[in-house]
């Protein structure tokens, strides 16, 4: 907020609170020039007027709400870019990245001031912590496990009338699923099937591997695709070639002129893809290249999508979340991930 606008504010709000203060004073007197208790010489349908003062209740509780007022301007910011004397905010307003907002929050308890949002993380972390913590020394099969066999004595439990008592895969797995609608729904769907760009967690096709040790690998570091486009190198006629073989791979009725033209280009794709299509996965590769031969796309199956990608290619990025969350409820993410496909 400029200056003006500040000032603006100030002299507005100040103005309001001096006329309220004034009126509140200007009605404890009487100025009707009758006594408190006598008639007004007023009458409206056989309802006299009679000179009463407000109840002292009531008074009380206007100028309690006017003295609150004043505080409340004065304690908290608000008040124009006044930020109050309670040294207090909502917020690290103005960060940007990751690295500013820590910066920010070390700042803010250096100097004793009061950001709600940190106060609010710091006494979660406090009191969830050491829970995410104790969780986190299970491997993720062994809380799949346990998830399914909670399951199971759960149903029994309701059928017999009887209490259930969470177990911990359960438990990892609830709390797991709440940090991927917190986090990943965004861009894997809330149901986690994904979308154009966004790769579908609930089936068995995994860019980098689907184990628990890669699937934790890719959330604590993220992953950088580099599909590089080939207009340049191929041309046009050499695009709609290669193409037409890439799709052919998946069984897709094409030009068997183009693809087979497309073949004999084909190796300069297969240092990623390998020259059997089947992508970096079944060679044990780290690229990320996927399987051209299952018909499952990325960025979209048809003629037109593919040409799309070998024209400009690819750069799809899956951000790091170690800084962000913690290897703790990483953990607990890549257990919930992983149980999306195990019955696939």
């Amino acid at each position: 907020m400029t200056s003006f606008w500040s000032i603006w504010v100030i002299v507005l709000t100040l103005a309001c609170l001096a006329l309220i203060l004034g009126l509140l004073l200007w009605n404890l007197k009487n100025y009707v020039g009758v006594k408190e208790g006598e008639s007004c010489g007023h009458e409206f349908d056989g309802i006299e007027e009679i000179n009463n003062p407000l109840p002292k209740w009531w008074t009380y509780m206007f100028f309690a709400t006017f003295v609150w007022a004043v505080y409340y301007l004065a304690a908290y910011p608000g008040l124009g870019n006044w930020q109050g004397l309670a040294k207090w905010t909502s917020s690290n307003q103005g960060v940007t990245s990751l690295a500013e907002s820590k910066k920010a929050t070390e700042e803010a308890l250096a100097n004793g001031e009061k950001v709600q949002l940190d106060q609010e993380i710091i006494a979660a972390e406090e009191r969830f912590g050491p829970i995410f913590n104790e969780l986190a020394k299970v491997p993720v099969e062994e809380l799949l496990a346990s998830k399914v066999a909670g399951d199971k004595a759960q149903q029994k439990a309701i059928e017999n009338g009887e209490k259930h008592e969470q177990t911990q895969g359960q438990m990892a797995l609830e709390i797991g699923q709440r940090l991927y609608a917190q986090n990943c729904a965004q861009c894997h769907g809330s149901d986690a099937r994904g979308g154009t760009g966004f790769p579908n967690l609930t089936d068995n096709d995994w860019l980098y591997g689907g184990t628990p040790d890669k699937i934790k690998e890719t959330l604590l570091h993220g992953r950088i695709a580099a599909m590089p486009p080939w207009k340049d190198a191929l041309g046009e006629q050499g695009v709609k070639e290669m193409t037409a073989y890439v799709l052919s791979l998946s069984g897709r009725k094409v030009n068997q002129k183009d693809a087979d033209a497309g073949k004999a280009k084909f190796a300069m794709c297969a240092a990623c893809h390998g020259m059997d299509g089947k992508g970096s996965v079944a060679h044990n590769l780290p690229f990320g290249a996927p399987n051209l031969t299952d018909n499952i796309w990325l960025y979209g199956g048809s003629q037109r999508a593919v040409e799309e990608t070998l024209n400009n290619g690819r750069a799809g990025v899956m951000p790091a979340w170690k800084d962000i969350l913690g290897e703790d409820k990483v953990h607990l993410l890549t257990a919930y991930v992983y149980s999306l496909s195990q019955n696939k």
